[in-house]
């Protein structure tokens, strides 16, 4: 039975990276088991895809700290438009909904444009969002854009902690 009371919180964020690759380099990073090779601290569980990586209606797991795991479906997998979209749930908490676009800037350069919508379907959500500020969202993401233009520029991970 559902409390009435609730009131569920929303949050919206987006951030435009710049990573020092073409976008068909930088397409195929964009796949929940490719990231561990670029993004420390990146872990995920696969729990269905036909072809092992990146696809749409593949399903995923991550995990977090004091909360059950969160689950991921890719809803969209464009790579001639190098689009990708996710639908995460954690339960007694929150959703999301995060949408990546690649595009070219000059000739060796790419765009990465990223938005995240959560949405609270719980008290634990509207926690979670409420905590959700905009410097920790913009760290997060600027580890993301250091991490993927070391691994462009070297093919290793950058540790964090360590500047790009």
């Amino acid at each position: 039975m559902s409390d009435s009371r609730f009131q569920a919180k929303r949050a919206v964020r987006a951030y435009r990276q710049t990573i020092n690759a073409k976008p068909d380099a930088v397409f195929p990073l964009l796949c929940p088991v490719r990231e561990d090779e670029w993004l420390d601290g990146w872990k995920c569980t696969m729990l269905y895809s036909a072809s092992g990586l990146v696809e749409e209606g593949a399903v995923f797991s991550t995990s977090s700290a004091g909360e059950e795991d969160t689950v991921w479906v890719v809803t969209r997998h464009d790579p001639a438009a190098r689009r990708v979209e996710f639908a995460r749930f954690t339960p007694q908490s929150r959703t999301c909904v995060l949408k990546i676009a690649v595009s070219q800037l000059g000739d060796d350069r790419s765009y990465v444009d990223i938005s995240y919508t959560y949405t609270s379907i719980a008290e634990a959500g509207n926690r979670f969002i409420e905590k959700w500020s905009e410097k920790a969202f913009l760290d997060a993401v600027g580890f993301w854009e250091q991490s993927m233009n070391h691994f462009v520029k070297t093919g290793g991970k950058l540790s964090r902690g360590a500047t790009a």
